[in-house]
């Protein structure tokens, strides 16, 4: 029996580890990737060196029917391929292979060999040999093949048309894109594809196309030769008109491309197809964000009726508590006046048992106004202790309780009144300040009436009204002050902010000031005639109506009171005489002015 040993047996775990190409291999890798392909490198450059070897040994020579008819000065013109028999081959065809159709064609048609044959040769280059060796020289050198198959005649540059591609799309363009993929300076060109073509392969496709980058140059159709050029600024001129010419037929290549590339874009149904799947996907995106955002607003408009819906209970609870609590305390407050009025009703009557502590009629009458007082001015718990006191007290205790309250009482209202006066005073003295900007001095008594005066005399409406008054006023005036415009407007604000009391009593004594001026007379007043007597009523009319406006109370007694002699009756029929006079002379001066437009 064979043993082995154990160490055999201690194989580790396989592992899958992944290697990545390098040098040569990488190359490899990527050409592989590019083509499809499974097979390696090598044997691909192996297989394609043999099927080139394989073609090499295997093509045929086609014999140019025109080859004796070609004329060796136009040979730019002659299609080389077909020359040396390559007209099926053409740009696809080795250099072995131009080789051997060259040996084969220049056996056969060499000078030496026709001359040897009988034939007659022309001399020099016209014979059509020279075409053979022009075509071997342009296919032999890389560049110049490369310039000629630029401008392979047999080379179709048409388009497919729009109509012709919406038919039969992929059969039409496949072909065009196929045979233009040969200017290519990639060597790996996208194929179009099928109609099941993913959108990755169409977008890598139209890319490419779109940045097509073509070898095809138009060198060999230039007109002109440098090297015939007899000097240098000639040469110079024909390597400028060279490359214009080159340009622009350049740009009318890549316009045809790009045509191509836009007629194979509008026709291919793939892209319609790509468009309408992204539109439905760009729709269904925006109804779903609709629809989110009409969701996000119905929950913001759902939150915000929550909180209306919640603030209103809260509003109406904290009006429920607050109804309560004024309920409450109005109750509260019915309770403590009624409270207070018993103790009221209480004191008065323990006084009026003890005679209002007096022994006459006086001072019971003063007693009795003093409790009065205290009845006012005590609370409820002063009133509740004087009346306990005054119920165990004897009557002269009761009288000193009573008189000290009183006093304390009498103390508090002196302390009031002192100080009412005292902010009075104060407030006079600001008005006072802020007011009397004449000079740096105050407003007397006669100033303040002359300003009413003229406030009257000239209203609102008056051009420059201020200013106007401001004169009058320093025309008229008595102390000497200068008035500006402004000082008469800050002084009226002041009088308009003025309560009605204290208006009243400006105006009553502007008034009393005018009555005594219009009322000291003469001691042969008695004597005067009755139309200086009228007119002084007169005055004192106009005088009383400006003192007491219409919304005076008691108005027209006042002014009754003003016009000495005069009755309430009087004075209201006066004025109303008075207002039918002017209002007769507005008329008398309307239809005169109407006369005169006529």
């Amino acid at each position: 029996m064979l043993h082995l040993p154990k160490c055999l047996f201690l194989l580790t775990a396989s592992a899958q580890v992944q290697v990545e190409p390098v040098g040569r291999w990488f190359e490899a890798y990527i050409r592989r990737r590019n083509r499809n392909v499974s097979s390696s490198f090598q044997e691909l450059e192996e297989e394609e060196e043999s099927s080139e070897e394989s073609a090499d040994e295997e093509f045929q020579l086609e014999e140019y029917s025109m080859l004796r008819k070609l004329d060796p000065k136009d040979w730019k013109n002659q299609d080389h391929y077909a020359v040396l028999g390559l007209p099926h081959l053409r740009y696809k065809a080795t250099q072995k292979q131009i080789k051997a159709a060259h040996k084969s064609i220049v056996l056969k048609h060499h000078p030496d060999k026709r001359k040897a044959a009988g034939e007659q040769i022309v001399e020099g280059d016209n014979d059509y040999f020279t075409c053979i060796t022009k075509a071997v020289e342009i296919l032999s050198d890389p560049v110049k093949r490369r310039a000629f198959d630029s401008v392979d005649p047999t080379f179709d540059n048409s388009v497919p048309s729009k109509s012709e591609g919406k038919e039969n799309f992929f059969e039409g363009f496949a072909p065009v894109f196929e045979r233009n993929a040969r200017w290519s300076s990639k060597k790996h060109v996208p194929k179009l594809g099928t109609a099941e073509s993913s959108f990755e392969e169409v977008d890598n496709f139209y890319s490419f196309w779109y940045n097509f980058d073509s070898w095809r140059e138009f060198s060999y159709l230039d007109e002109e030769e440098k090297e015939k050029a007899e000097c240098r600024d000639e040469r110079r001129w024909i390597e400028k008109q060279n490359r214009a010419s080159r340009a622009q037929r350049k740009k009318e290549e890549m316009n045809r491309i790009r045509t191509l590339v836009d007629t194979a874009y509008g026709c291919d149904p793939r892209i319609k197809k790509f468009k309408e799947e992204e539109k439905s996907r760009k729709e269904s995106e925006k109804k779903a964000k609709a629809e989110a955002k009409k969701r996000e607003q119905e929950e913001k408009e759902r939150a915000r009726r929550a909180e209306l819906e919640a603030a209103r209970l809260a509003k109406e609870k904290e009006e429920e508590e607050a109804k309560q609590a004024a309920q409450q305390a109005k109750k509260e407050k019915e309770i403590q006046k009624k409270a207070i009025k018993k103790e009221r009703q209480k004191l008065r009557t323990m006084c009026k048992n003890w005679n209002y502590f007096a022994d006459n009629e006086a001072d019971s009458v003063k007693m009795m106004e003093e409790v009065e007082k205290l009845c006012d001015r005590l609370e409820l718990t002063s009133l509740q202790s004087l009346n306990e006191e005054l119920a165990s007290g004897s009557k002269e205790e009761n009288k000193a309780a009573v008189e000290k309250q009183v006093q304390e009482v009498n103390a508090q209202l002196q302390k009031e009144r002192e100080a009412e006066i005292q902010a009075r005073q104060a407030a006079r003295s600001s008005e006072q300040a802020s007011g009397g900007a004449g000079g740096g001095k105050g407003w007397n008594e006669e100033d303040l009436q002359l300003l009413i005066k003229a406030v009257n005399l000239f209203p609102a409406g008056t051009n420059a009204r201020w200013e106007v008054i401001a004169d009058y006023m320093n025309t008229h005036s008595t102390s000497g002050m200068k008035r500006t415009a402004k000082d008469v407007i800050n002084k009226a604000k002041n009088l308009q902010r003025l309560d009605p009391v204290q208006k009243d009593e400006i105006n009553r004594k502007a008034f009393e000031k005018f009555k005594k001026e219009h009322t000291s007379v003469p001691p042969s007043i008695d004597n005067a005639v009755p139309s200086e007597r009228f007119d002084e009523e007169q005055k004192l009319l106009e005088q009383a109506l400006k003192t007491y406006p219409v919304n005076t109370p008691e108005r027209w007694e006042k002014i009754a009171a003003a016009v000495r002699g005069r009755s309430k009756k009087d004075c209201m029929k006066r004025y109303k005489e008075l207002v039918e006079m002017v209002k007769a002379k507005k008329a008398a001066q309307e239809q005169v002015a109407a006369k005169n437009k006529k």
